[in-house]
Protein backbone atom coordinates (compact mmCIF):
# COMPACT_ATOMS: atom_id res chain seq x y z
CA UNK A 1 0.00 0.00 0.00
CA UNK A 2 1.01 3.63 -0.45
CA UNK A 3 -0.23 7.09 0.44
CA UNK A 4 -2.52 7.15 -2.63
CA UNK A 5 -4.66 4.29 -1.29
CA UNK A 6 -8.16 5.63 -0.67
CA UNK A 7 -9.50 2.80 1.49
CA UNK A 8 -7.24 1.20 4.08
CA UNK A 9 -8.52 -2.02 5.62
CA UNK A 10 -7.41 -4.30 8.43
CA UNK A 11 -8.28 -7.97 8.75
CA UNK A 12 -10.31 -9.25 11.70
CA UNK A 13 -7.21 -10.70 13.37
CA UNK A 14 -5.59 -7.24 13.22
CA UNK A 15 -8.24 -5.71 15.47
CA UNK A 16 -6.72 -4.52 18.79
CA UNK A 17 -6.71 -7.05 21.58
CA UNK A 18 -6.56 -4.42 24.35
CA UNK A 19 -7.87 -0.92 25.00
CA UNK A 20 -5.44 1.95 25.67
CA UNK A 21 -5.67 3.84 28.98
CA UNK A 22 -4.13 7.32 28.63
CA UNK A 23 -4.29 7.82 32.41
CA UNK A 24 -1.17 5.66 32.64
CA UNK A 25 0.86 8.14 30.58
CA UNK A 26 -0.15 11.59 31.84
CA UNK A 27 2.82 13.50 33.28
CA UNK A 28 0.58 14.72 36.10
CA UNK A 29 -2.00 12.39 37.65
CA UNK A 30 -5.69 12.99 37.24
CA UNK A 31 -7.61 14.77 39.97
CA UNK A 32 -10.01 12.38 41.74
CA UNK A 33 -13.80 12.68 41.83
CA UNK A 34 -14.93 14.28 45.09
CA UNK A 35 -18.07 14.66 47.18
CA UNK A 36 -19.62 18.07 48.00
CA UNK A 37 -17.27 18.43 50.98
CA UNK A 38 -14.21 18.00 48.76
CA UNK A 39 -13.28 14.50 49.94
CA UNK A 40 -12.28 11.93 47.29
CA UNK A 41 -15.06 9.49 46.42
CA UNK A 42 -13.98 5.86 46.98
CA UNK A 43 -14.35 3.50 44.05
CA UNK A 44 -16.76 1.35 46.03
CA UNK A 45 -19.29 4.20 46.08
CA UNK A 46 -19.66 3.93 42.30
CA UNK A 47 -20.88 0.37 42.78
CA UNK A 48 -24.35 1.71 43.53
CA UNK A 49 -24.87 2.52 39.87
CA UNK A 50 -22.18 0.56 37.97
CA UNK A 51 -21.08 -3.08 38.19
CA UNK A 52 -17.77 -3.34 40.01
CA UNK A 53 -15.98 -4.88 37.02
CA UNK A 54 -16.56 -1.59 35.18
CA UNK A 55 -15.68 0.44 38.28
CA UNK A 56 -12.31 -1.34 38.26
CA UNK A 57 -11.74 -0.06 34.71
CA UNK A 58 -12.92 3.43 35.72
CA UNK A 59 -10.17 3.81 38.34
CA UNK A 60 -7.45 1.76 36.60
CA UNK A 61 -4.07 3.27 35.77
CA UNK A 62 -2.94 0.22 33.80
CA UNK A 63 -1.85 1.19 30.27
CA UNK A 64 -3.58 -1.74 28.54
CA UNK A 65 -6.90 -3.38 29.43
CA UNK A 66 -7.54 -6.69 27.59
CA UNK A 67 -10.68 -6.87 25.45
CA UNK A 68 -12.68 -10.00 26.38
CA UNK A 69 -12.95 -12.61 23.64
CA UNK A 70 -16.77 -12.52 23.69
CA UNK A 71 -16.68 -8.77 23.09
CA UNK A 72 -14.15 -9.09 20.27
CA UNK A 73 -16.25 -11.80 18.60
CA UNK A 74 -19.21 -9.40 18.43
CA UNK A 75 -17.13 -6.41 17.36
CA UNK A 76 -15.69 -8.55 14.52
CA UNK A 77 -19.06 -8.23 12.76
CA UNK A 78 -18.16 -4.69 11.65
CA UNK A 79 -14.66 -4.02 12.93
CA UNK A 80 -12.02 -3.11 12.02
CA UNK A 81 -13.72 -0.11 10.39
CA UNK A 82 -12.28 1.44 7.21
CA UNK A 83 -9.87 4.35 7.10
CA UNK A 84 -10.94 6.31 4.03
CA UNK A 85 -9.27 9.09 2.11
CA UNK A 86 -11.68 11.92 1.23
CA UNK A 87 -10.32 12.51 -2.27
CA UNK A 88 -13.56 14.12 -3.44
CA UNK A 89 -13.47 16.62 -0.61
CA UNK A 90 -9.80 17.35 -1.29
CA UNK A 91 -10.61 18.16 -4.92
CA UNK A 92 -13.57 20.32 -3.96
CA UNK A 93 -11.35 22.34 -1.62
CA UNK A 94 -8.35 22.45 -3.96
CA UNK A 95 -6.13 21.72 -1.00
CA UNK A 96 -2.67 20.11 -0.96
CA UNK A 97 -3.68 18.37 2.27
CA UNK A 98 -4.53 14.68 2.37
CA UNK A 99 -7.79 14.24 4.32
CA UNK A 100 -8.59 10.86 5.90
CA UNK A 101 -11.53 9.84 8.04
CA UNK A 102 -12.18 6.82 10.24
CA UNK A 103 -15.60 5.57 9.20
CA UNK A 104 -17.53 4.61 12.34
CA UNK A 105 -20.86 4.88 10.49
CA UNK A 106 -20.61 1.22 9.42
CA UNK A 107 -21.60 -0.20 12.82
CA UNK A 108 -25.09 -1.76 13.18
CA UNK A 109 -26.32 1.25 15.18
CA UNK A 110 -24.70 3.65 12.73
CA UNK A 111 -22.16 5.24 15.07
CA UNK A 112 -19.11 4.75 17.27
CA UNK A 113 -21.31 4.21 20.34
CA UNK A 114 -21.42 0.44 19.82
CA UNK A 115 -17.71 0.33 20.75
CA UNK A 116 -18.63 0.82 24.40
CA UNK A 117 -22.25 -0.41 24.35
CA UNK A 118 -21.19 -3.99 23.67
CA UNK A 119 -18.53 -4.06 26.44
CA UNK A 120 -20.80 -2.36 28.98
CA UNK A 121 -23.63 -4.81 28.32
CA UNK A 122 -21.13 -7.70 28.50
CA UNK A 123 -19.66 -6.63 31.85
CA UNK A 124 -23.15 -6.13 33.26
CA UNK A 125 -24.15 -9.62 32.12
CA UNK A 126 -21.06 -11.13 33.75
CA UNK A 127 -21.87 -9.20 36.94
CA UNK A 128 -25.41 -10.59 36.95
CA UNK A 129 -27.30 -7.42 36.05
CA UNK A 130 -30.80 -8.09 34.70
CA UNK A 131 -31.86 -4.55 33.82
CA UNK A 132 -30.11 -1.32 32.79
CA UNK A 133 -31.09 2.33 32.43
CA UNK A 134 -29.43 5.04 30.41
CA UNK A 135 -29.91 8.42 28.77
CA UNK A 136 -29.40 9.46 25.17
CA UNK A 137 -29.12 12.78 23.39
CA UNK A 138 -29.41 12.41 19.63
CA UNK A 139 -30.23 8.73 20.06
CA UNK A 140 -27.00 7.08 18.88
CA UNK A 141 -26.09 5.91 22.37
CA UNK A 142 -29.59 4.69 23.16
CA UNK A 143 -29.74 2.63 19.98
CA UNK A 144 -26.25 1.23 20.55
CA UNK A 145 -26.97 0.13 24.12
CA UNK A 146 -30.32 -1.29 23.01
CA UNK A 147 -28.38 -3.53 20.63
CA UNK A 148 -25.83 -4.45 23.31
CA UNK A 149 -28.48 -5.30 25.89
CA UNK A 150 -30.44 -7.37 23.36
CA UNK A 151 -27.30 -9.40 22.58
CA UNK A 152 -26.61 -9.93 26.30
CA UNK A 153 -30.21 -10.63 27.41
CA UNK A 154 -30.61 -7.49 29.55
CA UNK A 155 -33.70 -5.26 29.79
CA UNK A 156 -33.16 -1.56 29.01
CA UNK A 157 -34.99 1.71 29.62
CA UNK A 158 -33.72 4.81 27.78
CA UNK A 159 -34.43 8.40 28.80
CA UNK A 160 -34.11 10.42 25.57
CA UNK A 161 -33.65 14.21 25.66
CA UNK A 162 -37.05 15.66 24.73
CA UNK A 163 -35.94 17.82 21.81
CA UNK A 164 -34.21 14.84 20.19
CA UNK A 165 -37.16 12.58 21.04
CA UNK A 166 -39.26 14.99 18.96
CA UNK A 167 -36.72 15.64 16.19
CA UNK A 168 -35.64 12.02 15.69
CA UNK A 169 -38.62 9.65 16.07
CA UNK A 170 -36.97 6.90 14.04
CA UNK A 171 -34.30 6.55 16.73
CA UNK A 172 -37.07 5.55 19.11
CA UNK A 173 -38.20 2.86 16.69
CA UNK A 174 -34.72 1.38 16.43
CA UNK A 175 -34.51 1.14 20.22
CA UNK A 176 -37.92 -0.51 20.34
CA UNK A 177 -36.92 -2.90 17.53
CA UNK A 178 -34.03 -4.06 19.70
CA UNK A 179 -36.33 -4.46 22.71
CA UNK A 180 -35.65 -1.28 24.68
CA UNK A 181 -38.17 1.11 26.19
CA UNK A 182 -37.64 4.78 25.21
CA UNK A 183 -39.10 7.76 27.11
CA UNK A 184 -38.90 11.52 26.54
CA UNK A 185 -36.88 13.30 29.24
CA UNK A 186 -37.75 15.04 31.47
CA UNK A 187 -40.49 12.57 32.37
CA UNK A 188 -42.91 12.27 35.26
CA UNK A 189 -41.60 8.82 36.21
CA UNK A 190 -38.74 10.13 38.36
CA UNK A 191 -38.44 12.77 41.07
CA UNK A 192 -35.61 14.37 39.09
CA UNK A 193 -37.87 14.68 36.05
CA UNK A 194 -40.81 16.04 38.03
CA UNK A 195 -38.59 18.60 39.75
CA UNK A 196 -37.25 19.85 36.42
CA UNK A 197 -40.73 20.12 34.92
CA UNK A 198 -41.87 22.10 37.94
CA UNK A 199 -38.95 24.53 37.57
CA UNK A 200 -38.75 24.64 33.73
CA UNK A 201 -42.09 23.38 32.35
CA UNK A 202 -41.21 24.27 28.74
CA UNK A 203 -37.69 22.80 28.78
CA UNK A 204 -36.30 21.04 25.71
CA UNK A 205 -34.45 18.74 28.09
CA UNK A 206 -30.72 18.15 28.33
CA UNK A 207 -28.31 15.28 28.77
CA UNK A 208 -27.74 16.39 32.37
CA UNK A 209 -31.47 16.03 33.09
CA UNK A 210 -31.74 12.67 31.33
CA UNK A 211 -28.71 11.37 33.24
CA UNK A 212 -30.39 12.34 36.53
CA UNK A 213 -33.48 10.37 35.60
CA UNK A 214 -31.58 7.30 34.46
CA UNK A 215 -29.39 7.21 37.57
CA UNK A 216 -32.36 7.68 39.89
CA UNK A 217 -34.20 4.86 38.14
CA UNK A 218 -31.18 2.56 38.51
CA UNK A 219 -30.72 3.38 42.20
CA UNK A 220 -34.34 2.85 43.25
CA UNK A 221 -35.02 -0.21 41.08
CA UNK A 222 -33.96 -3.75 41.91
CA UNK A 223 -31.08 -5.51 40.13
CA UNK A 224 -30.59 -2.50 37.84
CA UNK A 225 -27.41 -0.73 36.79
CA UNK A 226 -26.77 2.43 34.82
CA UNK A 227 -24.88 2.71 31.54
CA UNK A 228 -23.25 5.91 30.31
CA UNK A 229 -22.36 6.64 26.70
CA UNK A 230 -19.60 9.20 27.25
CA UNK A 231 -17.67 11.27 29.86
CA UNK A 232 -16.41 8.58 32.24
CA UNK A 233 -12.99 6.94 31.99
CA UNK A 234 -14.13 3.42 31.16
CA UNK A 235 -16.31 4.69 28.31
CA UNK A 236 -13.43 6.60 26.71
CA UNK A 237 -11.21 3.55 27.26
CA UNK A 238 -13.48 1.37 25.12
CA UNK A 239 -13.50 3.94 22.32
CA UNK A 240 -9.72 3.87 21.90
CA UNK A 241 -10.19 0.93 19.56
CA UNK A 242 -10.84 3.64 16.92
CA UNK A 243 -7.46 5.34 17.19
CA UNK A 244 -5.57 2.10 17.71
CA UNK A 245 -6.92 0.77 14.42
CA UNK A 246 -6.22 4.08 12.69
CA UNK A 247 -2.57 4.00 13.75
CA UNK A 248 -2.14 0.55 12.23
CA UNK A 249 -3.89 1.67 9.05
CA UNK A 250 -1.62 4.69 8.66
CA UNK A 251 1.39 2.40 9.11
CA UNK A 252 0.20 0.40 6.12
CA UNK A 253 0.40 3.46 3.86
CA UNK A 254 3.53 4.95 5.42
CA UNK A 255 1.89 8.09 6.81
CA UNK A 256 1.27 9.72 10.16
CA UNK A 257 -1.37 12.45 10.60
CA UNK A 258 -0.29 16.05 11.30
CA UNK A 259 -3.77 17.01 12.51
CA UNK A 260 -6.30 14.84 14.35
CA UNK A 261 -9.88 16.02 14.82
CA UNK A 262 -12.98 14.75 16.57
CA UNK A 263 -16.28 16.33 17.49
CA UNK A 264 -16.67 16.87 21.22
CA UNK A 265 -19.83 16.52 23.28
CA UNK A 266 -19.01 14.42 26.33
CA UNK A 267 -15.67 13.37 24.83
CA UNK A 268 -15.95 9.70 23.87
CA UNK A 269 -15.53 9.77 20.09
CA UNK A 270 -12.90 12.51 20.29
CA UNK A 271 -10.93 10.51 22.86
CA UNK A 272 -11.41 7.33 20.86
CA UNK A 273 -9.62 8.69 17.82
CA UNK A 274 -7.16 10.99 19.63
CA UNK A 275 -5.87 9.23 22.74
CA UNK A 276 -3.80 6.49 21.02
CA UNK A 277 -2.04 9.22 19.00
CA UNK A 278 -1.59 11.39 22.10
CA UNK A 279 0.43 8.54 23.57
CA UNK A 280 3.05 9.35 20.90
CA UNK A 281 2.81 13.07 21.63
CA UNK A 282 3.35 12.47 25.34
CA UNK A 283 6.31 10.20 24.54
CA UNK A 284 7.81 12.92 22.32
CA UNK A 285 7.91 10.87 19.12
CA UNK A 286 5.35 13.03 17.27
CA UNK A 287 4.02 16.56 17.70
CA UNK A 288 0.68 16.81 15.94
CA UNK A 289 -2.28 19.17 16.38
CA UNK A 290 -5.19 17.50 18.14
CA UNK A 291 -8.43 19.47 17.86
CA UNK A 292 -11.73 18.99 19.69
CA UNK A 293 -14.58 20.52 17.67
CA UNK A 294 -17.52 21.57 19.83
CA UNK A 295 -20.75 23.47 19.06
CA UNK A 296 -20.78 27.24 19.54
CA UNK A 297 -24.09 26.78 21.38
CA UNK A 298 -22.45 24.60 24.04
CA UNK A 299 -18.79 25.72 24.23
CA UNK A 300 -17.58 24.25 27.50
CA UNK A 301 -13.95 23.87 26.40
CA UNK A 302 -13.60 27.26 24.68
CA UNK A 303 -15.73 29.40 27.01
CA UNK A 304 -16.37 27.31 30.10
CA UNK A 305 -14.24 26.94 33.22
CA UNK A 306 -12.26 24.05 34.69
CA UNK A 307 -14.05 23.19 37.90
CA UNK A 308 -15.49 20.42 40.02
CA UNK A 309 -19.05 19.94 38.79
CA UNK A 310 -21.76 17.32 38.77
CA UNK A 311 -22.39 15.25 35.69
CA UNK A 312 -26.16 15.69 36.03
CA UNK A 313 -28.73 18.29 37.01
CA UNK A 314 -29.89 16.55 40.21
CA UNK A 315 -26.26 16.19 41.37
CA UNK A 316 -26.51 12.43 41.82
CA UNK A 317 -23.02 11.82 40.43
CA UNK A 318 -19.73 12.55 42.21
CA UNK A 319 -18.21 15.93 41.40
CA UNK A 320 -15.88 15.55 38.43
CA UNK A 321 -12.90 17.72 37.47
CA UNK A 322 -13.86 19.01 34.04
CA UNK A 323 -14.42 21.94 31.75
CA UNK A 324 -18.03 22.92 32.32
CA UNK A 325 -20.77 25.44 31.71
CA UNK A 326 -22.52 24.40 34.91
CA UNK A 327 -24.71 21.34 35.42
CA UNK A 328 -27.95 23.36 35.11
CA UNK A 329 -27.02 24.75 31.69
CA UNK A 330 -29.60 23.85 29.04
CA UNK A 331 -28.13 24.31 25.54
CA UNK A 332 -30.12 25.64 22.60
CA UNK A 333 -32.00 23.08 20.53
CA UNK A 334 -29.29 22.48 17.94
CA UNK A 335 -29.56 19.39 15.75
CA UNK A 336 -26.29 17.93 17.05
CA UNK A 337 -28.08 16.51 20.06
CA UNK A 338 -25.14 14.31 21.06
CA UNK A 339 -23.01 17.42 21.67
CA UNK A 340 -25.51 19.21 23.95
CA UNK A 341 -23.75 18.34 27.23
CA UNK A 342 -22.65 20.88 29.79
CA UNK A 343 -19.29 19.31 30.67
CA UNK A 344 -16.30 17.57 29.13
CA UNK A 345 -14.91 14.19 30.13
CA UNK A 346 -12.30 14.47 32.92
CA UNK A 347 -9.68 12.65 30.81
CA UNK A 348 -10.18 15.04 27.89
CA UNK A 349 -10.30 18.01 30.26
CA UNK A 350 -7.01 16.91 31.79
CA UNK A 351 -5.40 16.61 28.35
CA UNK A 352 -6.65 20.12 27.56
CA UNK A 353 -5.33 21.49 30.82
CA UNK A 354 -1.94 19.89 30.13
CA UNK A 355 -1.75 21.58 26.72
CA UNK A 356 -1.92 18.34 24.74
CA UNK A 357 -5.02 19.32 22.76
CA UNK A 358 -6.88 22.42 21.61
CA UNK A 359 -10.55 23.19 21.05
CA UNK A 360 -12.63 25.16 18.57
CA UNK A 361 -16.31 26.14 18.77
CA UNK A 362 -18.29 26.03 15.52
CA UNK A 363 -21.75 27.39 14.59
CA UNK A 364 -24.20 24.82 13.27
CA UNK A 365 -24.72 26.62 9.93
CA UNK A 366 -21.01 26.26 9.14
CA UNK A 367 -21.16 22.63 10.22
CA UNK A 368 -24.16 21.81 8.02
CA UNK A 369 -22.52 23.60 5.09
CA UNK A 370 -19.47 21.37 5.65
CA UNK A 371 -21.72 18.31 5.89
CA UNK A 372 -23.41 19.20 2.61
CA UNK A 373 -20.05 19.62 0.88
CA UNK A 374 -18.89 16.28 2.29
CA UNK A 375 -22.12 14.55 1.26
CA UNK A 376 -21.86 15.89 -2.28
CA UNK A 377 -18.14 15.16 -2.70
CA UNK A 378 -17.90 11.85 -0.82
CA UNK A 379 -21.44 10.47 -1.10
CA UNK A 380 -21.86 9.94 2.66
CA UNK A 381 -24.38 11.91 4.73
CA UNK A 382 -22.74 12.54 8.12
CA UNK A 383 -24.40 12.89 11.50
CA UNK A 384 -24.79 16.51 12.68
CA UNK A 385 -22.28 15.72 15.41
CA UNK A 386 -19.71 14.50 12.88
CA UNK A 387 -20.26 17.64 10.80
CA UNK A 388 -18.36 19.58 13.47
CA UNK A 389 -15.28 17.44 12.85
CA UNK A 390 -15.71 17.85 9.10
CA UNK A 391 -15.98 21.64 9.44
CA UNK A 392 -12.80 21.72 11.54
CA UNK A 393 -11.03 19.48 8.99
CA UNK A 394 -12.08 21.84 6.19
CA UNK A 395 -10.64 24.77 8.13
CA UNK A 396 -7.35 22.88 8.53
CA UNK A 397 -7.30 21.94 4.83
CA UNK A 398 -7.97 25.54 3.79
CA UNK A 399 -5.15 26.70 6.03
CA UNK A 400 -2.84 24.20 4.33
CA UNK A 401 -3.94 25.62 0.96
CA UNK A 402 -3.26 29.21 2.08
CA UNK A 403 0.18 28.24 3.36
CA UNK A 404 0.93 26.00 0.39
CA UNK A 405 1.84 23.12 2.67
CA UNK A 406 1.06 19.43 2.39
CA UNK A 407 -0.54 18.05 5.50
CA UNK A 408 -2.19 14.80 6.53
CA UNK A 409 -5.48 15.37 8.33
CA UNK A 410 -7.47 12.70 10.16
CA UNK A 411 -10.98 13.15 11.50
CA UNK A 412 -13.43 10.74 13.03
CA UNK A 413 -16.72 10.26 11.19
CA UNK A 414 -18.58 9.30 14.35
CA UNK A 415 -21.80 8.28 12.58
CA UNK A 416 -24.11 8.65 9.61
CA UNK A 417 -26.92 11.19 9.39
CA UNK A 418 -29.59 9.13 7.66
CA UNK A 419 -31.87 9.52 10.70
CA UNK A 420 -31.04 13.20 11.12
CA UNK A 421 -32.44 14.52 7.85
CA UNK A 422 -34.72 17.03 9.57
CA UNK A 423 -31.60 19.06 10.32
CA UNK A 424 -30.56 18.93 6.68
CA UNK A 425 -34.08 19.96 5.66
CA UNK A 426 -33.93 22.97 7.98
CA UNK A 427 -30.57 23.95 6.51
CA UNK A 428 -31.67 23.56 2.89
CA UNK A 429 -34.91 25.46 3.56
CA UNK A 430 -32.96 28.34 5.09
CA UNK A 431 -34.53 27.83 8.53
CA UNK A 432 -31.40 26.77 10.43
CA UNK A 433 -30.12 29.44 12.80
CA UNK A 434 -26.99 29.85 14.90
CA UNK A 435 -27.25 30.29 18.64
CA UNK A 436 -24.95 32.81 20.27
CA UNK A 437 -23.34 32.21 23.64
CA UNK A 438 -22.12 35.30 25.49
CA UNK A 439 -20.61 36.29 28.79
CA UNK A 440 -23.99 36.78 30.45
CA UNK A 441 -24.95 33.23 29.51
CA UNK A 442 -21.75 31.99 31.13
CA UNK A 443 -22.29 34.00 34.30
CA UNK A 444 -25.80 32.65 34.71
CA UNK A 445 -24.94 29.08 33.80
CA UNK A 446 -22.03 28.85 36.25
CA UNK A 447 -24.02 30.14 39.20
CA UNK A 448 -24.96 26.55 40.08
CA UNK A 449 -21.36 25.57 40.85
CA UNK A 450 -20.73 28.40 43.33
CA UNK A 451 -19.96 26.89 46.69
CA UNK A 452 -18.75 23.57 45.28
CA UNK A 453 -15.17 22.44 45.97
CA UNK A 454 -12.62 23.97 43.62
CA UNK A 455 -9.75 22.09 41.95
CA UNK A 456 -6.22 23.25 42.77
CA UNK A 457 -4.68 25.84 40.45
CA UNK A 458 -2.31 24.64 37.74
Amino acid sequence: MNSETIRVLLQEDEMPKAWYNIAADFAKPMLPPVDPTGNPVPAEALGAIFPMNLVEQEVSTERWIPIPDEVRQILYRWRPTPLRRAVGLERALGTPAKIYFKDESVSPAGSHKTNTAIPQAYYNKVFGTKRMTTETGAGQWGTALALGCKMMGIELRVYMVKISFTQKPLRQLIMRTWGAECLASPSTLTKAGRDVLAKWPDTNGSLGIAISEAIEDAVVSGNTKYGLGSVLNHVLLHQTIIGLEAKEQFKKIGLYPDTIIGCAGGGSNFAGVAFPFLADKIAGSHDMRVIAAEPAACPKMTKGVFAYDSGDVAMMTPLLPMYTLGHEYQPAAIHAGGLRYHGMAPLVSHAMREGLIEAVALPQTECFAAAMLFANSEGLIPAPESSHAIAAAIRAAQQAKEEGKERTILFNLSGHGLLDLSGYQAYMDGKLVDHAFDGEDLKQSLACIEGLPKPPAV
